[in-house]
Protein backbone atom coordinates (compact mmCIF):
# COMPACT_ATOMS: atom_id res chain seq x y z
CA UNK A 1 0.00 0.00 0.00
CA UNK A 2 1.22 3.38 -0.78
CA UNK A 3 0.52 5.78 2.14
CA UNK A 4 1.31 9.43 1.91
CA UNK A 5 1.13 10.83 5.61
CA UNK A 6 0.88 14.99 6.32
CA UNK A 7 2.63 15.48 9.80
CA UNK A 8 5.25 13.55 11.96
CA UNK A 9 4.19 15.03 15.76
CA UNK A 10 2.98 12.57 17.99
CA UNK A 11 0.65 11.43 16.57
CA UNK A 12 1.69 11.06 13.09
CA UNK A 13 4.86 9.43 13.96
CA UNK A 14 2.61 6.57 15.58
CA UNK A 15 1.67 6.18 12.28
CA UNK A 16 4.98 6.49 10.29
CA UNK A 17 5.70 3.96 12.36
CA UNK A 18 2.90 1.62 12.54
CA UNK A 19 3.02 1.94 8.15
CA UNK A 20 6.91 1.60 7.66
CA UNK A 21 6.90 -1.94 10.18
CA UNK A 22 4.14 -3.12 8.00
CA UNK A 23 6.40 -2.28 4.80
CA UNK A 24 4.09 -0.14 3.18
CA UNK A 25 5.55 2.85 0.76
CA UNK A 26 5.34 5.68 2.93
CA UNK A 27 5.70 9.00 2.27
CA UNK A 28 5.83 11.57 4.54
CA UNK A 29 5.35 15.49 4.44
CA UNK A 30 6.52 17.58 7.66
CA UNK A 31 7.14 21.31 7.52
CA UNK A 32 8.89 21.47 10.48
CA UNK A 33 13.14 20.77 9.44
CA UNK A 34 14.46 19.61 12.90
CA UNK A 35 11.34 16.71 12.52
CA UNK A 36 11.29 16.24 9.02
CA UNK A 37 15.28 15.49 9.46
CA UNK A 38 14.32 12.88 12.54
CA UNK A 39 12.07 11.12 10.76
CA UNK A 40 14.38 10.45 7.65
CA UNK A 41 16.97 9.12 10.36
CA UNK A 42 14.58 6.68 11.92
CA UNK A 43 12.07 5.24 9.39
CA UNK A 44 12.65 3.97 5.79
CA UNK A 45 10.45 6.15 3.99
CA UNK A 46 10.29 9.66 1.84
CA UNK A 47 10.32 12.66 3.66
CA UNK A 48 9.39 15.95 2.17
CA UNK A 49 10.36 18.57 3.99
CA UNK A 50 7.76 21.21 3.32
CA UNK A 51 3.97 22.48 3.66
CA UNK A 52 1.59 19.95 2.68
CA UNK A 53 -1.31 22.47 1.88
CA UNK A 54 0.32 22.67 -1.31
CA UNK A 55 -0.94 20.78 -4.93
CA UNK A 56 2.72 21.02 -6.12
CA UNK A 57 4.06 19.41 -2.97
CA UNK A 58 1.27 16.78 -2.80
CA UNK A 59 2.03 15.86 -6.42
CA UNK A 60 5.70 15.50 -5.57
CA UNK A 61 4.62 13.47 -3.21
CA UNK A 62 2.59 10.88 -5.67
CA UNK A 63 -0.47 11.64 -4.46
CA UNK A 64 -2.18 10.48 -8.24
CA UNK A 65 -0.80 7.27 -7.15
CA UNK A 66 -1.74 6.52 -3.61
CA UNK A 67 -3.52 4.68 -1.87
CA UNK A 68 -4.42 5.68 1.10
CA UNK A 69 -3.58 9.69 2.24
CA UNK A 70 -3.69 10.55 6.62
CA UNK A 71 -3.48 13.82 7.58
CA UNK A 72 -2.52 14.57 11.50
CA UNK A 73 -1.89 18.12 11.63
CA UNK A 74 -2.84 20.11 14.65
CA UNK A 75 -4.08 22.70 12.00
CA UNK A 76 -7.70 21.70 10.77
CA UNK A 77 -7.68 24.14 7.64
CA UNK A 78 -4.39 22.44 6.48
CA UNK A 79 -6.15 18.94 7.22
CA UNK A 80 -9.16 20.21 4.97
CA UNK A 81 -7.00 21.15 2.31
CA UNK A 82 -4.62 18.59 2.25
CA UNK A 83 -7.86 15.70 2.18
CA UNK A 84 -9.78 18.26 -0.65
CA UNK A 85 -6.85 17.38 -2.70
CA UNK A 86 -6.97 13.80 -1.48
CA UNK A 87 -10.65 13.53 -2.95
CA UNK A 88 -9.81 15.23 -5.95
CA UNK A 89 -7.38 12.28 -7.01
CA UNK A 90 -8.87 9.81 -5.92
CA UNK A 91 -6.80 8.69 -3.07
CA UNK A 92 -9.18 5.80 -2.26
CA UNK A 93 -8.98 6.04 1.80
CA UNK A 94 -9.19 9.76 3.30
CA UNK A 95 -8.52 9.80 7.12
CA UNK A 96 -7.76 13.01 8.77
CA UNK A 97 -7.35 13.94 12.34
CA UNK A 98 -9.83 16.97 13.67
CA UNK A 99 -9.13 19.33 16.21
CA UNK A 100 -11.81 21.30 16.69
CA UNK A 101 -15.55 19.13 16.41
CA UNK A 102 -17.27 22.64 15.03
CA UNK A 103 -15.55 21.24 12.08
CA UNK A 104 -16.48 17.68 11.70
CA UNK A 105 -19.14 18.29 9.23
CA UNK A 106 -16.58 19.61 6.66
CA UNK A 107 -15.14 16.87 6.74
CA UNK A 108 -17.64 14.47 6.96
CA UNK A 109 -19.21 15.97 3.74
CA UNK A 110 -15.95 15.56 1.67
CA UNK A 111 -16.47 11.95 2.57
CA UNK A 112 -13.22 11.05 4.86
CA UNK A 113 -13.70 7.88 5.95
CA UNK A 114 -12.92 8.68 9.47
CA UNK A 115 -12.65 11.52 11.63
CA UNK A 116 -11.83 11.48 14.83
CA UNK A 117 -11.38 13.99 17.87
CA UNK A 118 -8.67 15.19 19.81
CA UNK A 119 -10.08 13.05 22.85
CA UNK A 120 -9.84 9.57 21.12
CA UNK A 121 -7.48 10.07 18.85
CA UNK A 122 -3.95 8.42 18.54
CA UNK A 123 -1.66 7.00 15.53
CA UNK A 124 -2.81 3.69 16.07
CA UNK A 125 -6.67 4.35 15.18
CA UNK A 126 -6.11 6.41 12.31
CA UNK A 127 -3.45 3.52 10.39
CA UNK A 128 -6.36 1.08 11.77
CA UNK A 129 -8.98 3.58 9.83
CA UNK A 130 -7.14 3.00 6.66
CA UNK A 131 -5.89 -0.68 6.81
CA UNK A 132 -9.97 -1.61 7.35
CA UNK A 133 -11.88 1.92 6.67
CA UNK A 134 -15.64 0.02 7.96
CA UNK A 135 -14.04 -0.36 11.59
CA UNK A 136 -15.67 2.50 13.39
CA UNK A 137 -14.01 1.82 16.91
CA UNK A 138 -11.30 -0.80 18.13
CA UNK A 139 -9.89 -1.88 21.17
CA UNK A 140 -6.86 -3.46 21.59
CA UNK A 141 -6.76 -6.52 24.74
CA UNK A 142 -3.94 -8.77 24.64
CA UNK A 143 -1.61 -9.99 22.01
CA UNK A 144 -3.70 -9.42 18.89
CA UNK A 145 -7.08 -9.93 20.04
CA UNK A 146 -8.86 -7.06 19.71
CA UNK A 147 -12.77 -5.50 20.06
CA UNK A 148 -13.79 -3.55 17.52
CA UNK A 149 -17.83 -2.08 15.97
CA UNK A 150 -18.63 -2.24 12.02
CA UNK A 151 -21.55 -1.30 10.00
CA UNK A 152 -22.96 -3.89 7.87
CA UNK A 153 -23.37 -3.07 4.52
CA UNK A 154 -25.86 -3.91 2.27
CA UNK A 155 -24.61 -6.93 -0.39
CA UNK A 156 -22.45 -7.89 2.94
CA UNK A 157 -21.39 -12.14 2.96
CA UNK A 158 -22.86 -12.12 6.18
CA UNK A 159 -26.18 -9.94 5.69
CA UNK A 160 -29.21 -11.73 5.94
CA UNK A 161 -27.73 -14.61 7.80
CA UNK A 162 -28.35 -15.70 11.41
CA UNK A 163 -25.67 -16.97 13.48
CA UNK A 164 -25.88 -20.50 12.84
CA UNK A 165 -26.04 -19.71 8.88
CA UNK A 166 -22.89 -17.66 9.09
CA UNK A 167 -21.28 -20.51 11.13
CA UNK A 168 -22.22 -23.24 9.28
CA UNK A 169 -21.10 -21.06 5.41
CA UNK A 170 -17.92 -20.64 7.46
CA UNK A 171 -17.96 -17.09 7.38
CA UNK A 172 -15.54 -15.58 10.53
CA UNK A 173 -12.46 -17.67 11.61
CA UNK A 174 -12.35 -19.57 15.10
CA UNK A 175 -12.39 -17.36 17.92
CA UNK A 176 -13.89 -15.00 16.35
CA UNK A 177 -17.35 -13.63 18.04
CA UNK A 178 -20.47 -11.44 17.71
CA UNK A 179 -21.17 -9.74 20.77
CA UNK A 180 -23.87 -7.55 20.23
CA UNK A 181 -25.75 -6.13 17.63
CA UNK A 182 -27.35 -2.72 17.48
CA UNK A 183 -30.19 -2.40 15.29
CA UNK A 184 -32.11 1.29 14.69
CA UNK A 185 -31.12 2.05 18.75
CA UNK A 186 -31.64 -1.06 20.36
CA UNK A 187 -29.24 -3.34 21.81
CA UNK A 188 -29.33 -6.84 20.78
CA UNK A 189 -27.40 -9.92 22.75
CA UNK A 190 -27.11 -12.59 19.89
CA UNK A 191 -28.08 -15.85 20.03
CA UNK A 192 -27.49 -18.70 17.14
CA UNK A 193 -30.71 -17.74 15.02
CA UNK A 194 -30.17 -14.35 15.51
CA UNK A 195 -30.18 -12.72 11.86
CA UNK A 196 -27.21 -10.15 10.56
CA UNK A 197 -29.07 -7.22 8.36
CA UNK A 198 -27.77 -4.62 6.27
CA UNK A 199 -27.25 -1.05 8.64
CA UNK A 200 -26.32 -3.29 12.06
CA UNK A 201 -23.69 -1.92 14.11
CA UNK A 202 -21.99 -5.27 15.09
CA UNK A 203 -19.46 -5.70 18.06
CA UNK A 204 -17.09 -8.16 17.37
CA UNK A 205 -14.24 -10.11 19.42
CA UNK A 206 -11.25 -11.45 17.28
CA UNK A 207 -8.73 -13.49 19.05
CA UNK A 208 -6.66 -12.60 16.14
CA UNK A 209 -7.06 -9.07 15.47
CA UNK A 210 -9.63 -7.38 13.07
CA UNK A 211 -7.91 -9.24 10.04
CA UNK A 212 -9.21 -8.32 6.40
CA UNK A 213 -10.69 -11.92 6.16
CA UNK A 214 -13.07 -11.17 8.87
CA UNK A 215 -14.11 -7.24 7.92
CA UNK A 216 -14.57 -8.28 4.40
CA UNK A 217 -17.80 -10.38 5.94
CA UNK A 218 -19.41 -7.47 6.99
CA UNK A 219 -18.64 -5.40 3.71
CA UNK A 220 -20.35 -5.32 0.56
CA UNK A 221 -18.44 -5.16 -2.82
Amino acid sequence: MYVIIIGAGRTGSTVINLATQDDHEVVVIERDTELAEEVSATYDCMVINADAASKEILLEAGIEEADALISTTENDSVNLMVTMFGKQYGVESLVSSINDPAHMELFEDLGVNIVESPHRLNGQYLYRAVQHPGIQDFLPIAGQAEIFEMAVSAGAPIDGLDLIEADNNDLLPEETIIVAIVRDGELLIPQGESEIRAGDTVTVFAKNGATSRITDVFRGS
